[in-house]
């Protein structure tokens, strides 16, 4: 099986959001078709929620991978690496909350 870069992935991602960006332009062009509209809205909002979750959920779960391999190699740091783990934890949680934010905004105001 060959592992593909992060770039492809990347480019696979843009052009993913691209194309559901385009639809949702199109579709509000559709102005005798609202529920067309109004769906395309919420699959771009849960488009936006899935991919801007998918982010934080890695970073979590490497962040509590490492740290349980930091405690484990120093067991008498345990203090430090727990307020350090719950601090990242936190910032990477911070991405998730605004990947929901936006995706309310784009279900209910746009």
């Amino acid at each position: 099986m060959k592992i593909r870069s992060r770039a492809f992935y990347a480019s696979l991602l843009s052009a993913a959001m691209w194309l559901i960006a385009t639809a949702v332009v199109v579709a509000e062009g559709a102005a005798d078709n609202e529920s067309t509209e109004a769906s395309m809205k919420f699959i771009a909002a849960g488009i936006a929620m899935g991919v801007g979750g998918l982010g934080p959920a890695i970073g979590i779960g490497m962040l509590g991978s490492k740290a349980m391999e930091a405690l484990g190699r120093n067991p008498e740091a345990a203090g430090v690496i727990q307020t350090n783990m719950i601090l990242a934890i936190a910032f990477a949680e911070a991405v998730a909350i605004y990947a929901l934010v936006v995706a309310i905004l784009i279900g209910f105001v746009f």
